[in-house]
């Protein structure tokens, strides 16, 4: 790369640098903000919507506070590199982690559950008794689990590869040198094709549905690493929920003496001579910096805030023609809250249905035939009364359809109150509406089929379309993660951040961060915010400074039983069970 924003000789910045804008208050917008903070810089955040997280969120509906984003949240137990991480944004201090010792149900159309432990040993037993001639796939499978529970430990996320010295990265992969095979075999082989050689067909597509919903393209790798991670407790649920988290790092955000301004949309990045150094807000007002960093929409930063300018060859192909490409992003969701008046105690908290084709041809948008439940309420009992209960349904949904449906804007902003406001509700349409009502009523219909008495006790609802996405977070075709890792606009990602950094070639000053400058979920949007400003810090000359936050207490452990307690001899808890 070319200049700041990116040094390929490393050396420091000509001129000192000492003010940073941030563009998005999401979990990569925040994170940003607290390790540019805690080295020194002077940061403003601009979020357009009115309260912190971006996706990671939740919102009130009566007297029920309907969770969008966190069903598991990898590093929130120690072990690893992830969990340092939250405790540097003060993420989980002072709060309750739950573990669940299920990942996941998957249950059949005839009824029947596959309970996937994270625990290899009550994995493999479970199976056994399931399909007993499946028993060497199964010990296959379940060998590979325990051996990637160890390589978990070593697996980096405090520092990019591409600031690593030759000796660091030798040190790195000689850690990886007793897992070598497992990780070969298991990122050169797709699920969906590991998952045929079972012979029981429950099995066979279960196994596709571990990770909640069904990923094509996801090699077993992704599988044994979420696996791995919730058997060695670091894959819980925080207490206090989404936004809760995101509330936390804004604390500490604040805390730490950064700046944060709500309702201010970005609609331009401002450059001179070749260089980032400020934005332009929708009112028209333009903020100044010396640095400026993009953590939000990818596809909007680049057609949108840069006008695509500094798109070379290599940017121009990802950002023009293979994110539009299909698989290149994750999906968006469509999402059903149900509010009950009584508890379902009996429900286990996360369960994938696979449907029937008839149940599948009433969900709009729908990419394949399952829709994932959870109890949610068994995950975040504050956050509903006593003695009732949250449902949490969705599907991977096609944006498509939804556009077609609707008349309006995707999102629009307006006065309100006396000031601009760029979240609020706009007209879509009749024909939208009712569409929504169809979907709601039809995974209503589903979730009572195998609970009944849910539709009796629903007294609130909501629907969230990928269109509702769009409309908060600006997200193209209302993603949640971006880009899809082991494909191409994923992979092609990754080497450019290799090769230019977290910038664009030929724009100095600039970087990006969040989710669009990485590949997967919260913890790497969170992880992306210190690795842009460890390149910062590298191209001023600084040595790069992190700090645990010590202002709370450290988070406590709780384990949550779910299914038929462990055949016998089969161990029970996650596998580093002392701190659950």
């Amino acid at each position: 790369m070319s200049g700041r924003g990116g040094r390929t000789d490393g050396g420091p910045a000509a001129r000192p640098r000492k003010s940073m804008i941030i563009v998005g208050g999401g979990l990569g917008g925040l994170s940003t903000g607290c390790y540019a903070r805690m080295n020194g810089y002077r940061t403003r955040i601009f979020e357009m919507h009115e309260v912190p997280g971006g996706c990671c969120t939740a919102w009130d509906k009566g007297d029920f506070t309907f969770d969008w984003c966190v069903s598991w949240l990898l590093g929130n137990g120690p072990g690893s590199e992830m969990h340092r991480i939250w405790l540097e944004l003060g993420a989980i201090q002072g709060k309750e982690m739950r573990h669940f010792d299920v990942f996941n149900v998957v249950r059949g159309r005839d009824g029947r559950k596959v309970y996937f432990y994270s625990d290899p040993d009550r994995l493999e037993a479970h199976l056994l008794d399931l399909s007993p001639t499946d028993a060497r796939v199964i010990g296959d499978f379940c060998r590979g689990l325990r051996k990637f529970i160890r390589c978990l430990r070593v697996y980096p996320f405090l520092k990019p590869v591409g600031l690593m010295g030759p000796v660091e990265r030798m040190r790195m992969m000689s850690r990886f040198i007793p897992y070598f095979n497992v990780i070969r075999r298991s990122i050169t082989v797709l699920m969906r094709d590991y998952s045929e050689r079972f012979r029981e067909p429950l099995l066979r597509e279960a196994f596709n549905h571990i990770l909640y919903e069904k990923h094509p393209n996801f090699p077993v790798l992704p599988f044994y690493f979420q696996l791995a991670a919730h058997a060695d407790g670091a894959a819980g649920v925080p207490e206090g929920g989404s936004l809760g988290l995101a509330r936390s790092i804004e604390e500490r955000y604040r805390r730490l003496g950064g700046k944060i301004r709500y309702n201010a949309r970005v609609e331009e990045i401002l450059v001179e001579d070749d260089r980032a150094v400020g934005v332009r807000l929708s009112d028209g007002s333009e903020h100044l910096a010396d640095i400026v960093v993009a953590a939000c929409d990818g596809y909007t930063t680049m057609h949108d805030l840069l006008k695509g300018r500094y798109l070379n060859a290599e940017y121009h192909r990802l950002y023009t023609k293979t994110v539009h490409e299909p698989e290149m992003v994750f999906p968006g969701y469509l999402s059903l809250f149900l509010g009950l008046r009584e508890d379902f105690p009996d429900a286990d908290p996360c369960t994938t249905y696979l449907l029937t084709e008839e149940e599948a041809d009433a969900l709009l948008g729908v990419r394949h035939p399952s829709v994932n439940v959870q109890f949610r309420s068994t995950h975040y009992p504050e956050l509903s009364p006593p003695g009732t209960a949250v449902v949490y349904a969705t599907y991977f949904c096609d944006i498509a359809p939804w556009r077609e449906l609707s008349t309006g804007p995707e999102r629009s902003s307006r006065m309100h109150r006396g000031g601009e406001v760029h979240t609020l509700p706009v007209r879509r349409g009749r024909e939208y509406v009712r569409a929504k009502r169809r979907v709601a009523d039809a995974l209503i219909g589903i979730i009572d089929r195998r609970h009944p008495g849910v539709r009796e006790a629903v007294k609130v609802r909501d629907v969230a379309t990928p269109l509702t996405q769009v409309r908060y977070t600006g997200n193209l075709d209302g993603t949640v993660l971006g880009w899809q890792p082991f494909v191409e606009g994923g992979e092609t990602l990754e080497e450019l951040v290799k090769k230019y950094g977290p910038g664009l070639p030929g724009l100095e000053d600039f970087y990006m961060s969040g989710v669009w400058a990485t590949t997967g979920g919260l913890i790497r949007a969170a992880a992306a915010g210190r690795h842009v400003v460890q390149f910062v810090c590298r191209d001023d000359g600084r040595e790069f400074r992190s700090e645990v936050d010590e202002s709370a207490p450290a988070p406590t452990h709780r384990l949550i039983p779910v299914g038929p307690p462990p055949a016998s001899g089969a161990r029970t808890g996650v596998a580093s069970g002392p701190h659950a």
